[in-house]
């Protein structure tokens, strides 16, 4: 897409000026990244270190580093500077978290969230809406104007872009095919741009999920690993040599997924996996078993209590769980399976479920599995890691489109 964000919040532009970017969600290997990178995960640091650990030539890290001081995007720790230094290599180099902001937002089947983050990825804020009912457009205007109000709090600070993770097929331009919402051909990426008044970036969630766990962990970048989601929707993403892979026809679709027979979960014997293990489909067994609960947050309140028929759900929902991941990595055959999704965070006592269902059902001799790092945050991570693709993918380009 061409055309120019506009990067200061509260401002107006036209619909000719706004700029929707296709998401890399990878590592980028560009001489500007990789010192950008380095900044963000070692800083502050010398050049002639950040030269040995990125195996870039001193000469290109010097350049690289000019440049980016001269876009504001790294600066210079003066007070760092060792006794008797001359010279600017001997200053070290961070990255800029005062001056900027960018806008991240994942709009879930019944909740949205709404966050802005510092150029370390880390949330400087947050808030979450329930997801507005109505036609797409009014949906995701409303959307947009929640998140430029929220923003428009962070005075003195400039945001430079927005990201949007969604559930659904993301196509070029940010349009947006969502299935559970009755979305198709959605223009996500042109009414968030336009009502938010910055470039925007959209990706599937789930994948975004993924490129949050680069970020937050990036000697990923020389394995593969299967992230796999579980809350109201589920899904996977595969990630290998620092990029995760994002397929022209779409996310990987595995809510139809056979379970197998249940016990207590799916009182309506659909026997597929996102109306037996989402929050919704657990809610539904609980309500059909006899609890008395409004969402899931009740049926995991009454297990911690020591309610044997919610533990019990609980946990078989778990067992359904682990053998989807198990029979998918089978397919895959990861390095590491990440589990993502308040399915396994917000029900911490079910893990060892998970792990056993794992084991019991995959062919390999092992299975690697861990729990995301952004644990019960992971919607606001993978918002945020939308956000700053294209100032991490990218940074002198992208900060010359919010010029």
């Amino acid at each position: 897409m061409s055309g120019l964000g506009t990067a200061r919040l509260g401002s107006q532009q036209g619909k000719s000026r706004i700029h929707i970017a296709t998401p890399q969600l990878e590592l980028s290997s560009k001489p500007a990244a990789v010192v950008l990178r380095t900044a963000r995960l070692s800083g502050p640091i010398f050049r002639d270190a950040a030269a040995e650990q990125t195996d870039l030539s001193i000469s290109t890290v010097n350049r690289q580093v000019g440049a980016l001081l001269r876009a504001g995007l790294i600066r210079e720790r003066a007070d760092l500077a060792p006794a008797g230094a001359i010279g600017r290599p001997r200053l070290p180099f961070e990255l800029n978290i005062a001056d900027f902001l960018t806008v991240g937002i994942h709009i879930g089947y019944k909740v949205t969230s709404i966050t802005t983050h510092d150029l370390l990825h880390r949330v400087v804020g947050a808030i979450q809406i329930p997801t507005p009912q109505g036609a797409p457009e009014e949906v995701l205007a409303a959307i947009g104007v929640s998140a430029r109000r929220f923003a428009s709090r962070w005075t003195g600070k400039r945001a430079l872009w927005t990201g949007v993770a969604i559930g659904g097929r993301v196509r070029d331009g940010g349009f947006v095919d969502h299935p559970r919402l009755g979305w198709e051909k959605a223009p996500v990426g042109r009414i968030i741009a336009e009502t938010v008044g910055l470039p925007v970036s959209v990706a599937s969630h789930v994948e975004a999920m993924a490129a949050a766990e680069l970020l937050v962990n990036p000697d990923n970048n020389s394995s593969s690993f299967l992230y796999f989601y579980a809350r109201e929707m589920v899904g996977v993403a595969f990630s290998v040599d620092g990029s995760v892979h994002t397929p022209s026809s779409g996310p990987p679709v595995i809510g139809h997924f056979p379970t197998g027979a249940t016990e207590l979960l799916d009182p309506r014997r659909t026997g597929q996996l996102e109306p037996t293990a989402s929050d919704t489909g657990v809610v539904e067994a609980a309500r059909q078993a006899g609890l008395a609960v409004d969402g899931i947050d009740a049926v995991h309140e009454l297990a911690r209590n020591g309610d044997d028929l919610a533990r019990k759900i609980l946990d078989e929902r778990a067992l359904v769980l682990g053998r989807a991941v198990a029979l998918i990595a089978d397919i895959f055959n990861p390095d590491h399976i990440i589990l993502g999704g308040q399915a396994f965070t917000d029900a911490p006592s079910t893990l060892p479920t998970v792990a056993k269902a794992v084991r019991e059902t995959t062919v390999a001799a092992k299975r690697d599995v861990r729990v995301s790092h952004s644990g019960v945050t992971v919607q606001q991570q993978a918002a945020g890691a939308v956000s700053l693709d294209a100032l991490y993918s990218d940074p002198l380009e992208a900060i010359a489109l919010t010029a």
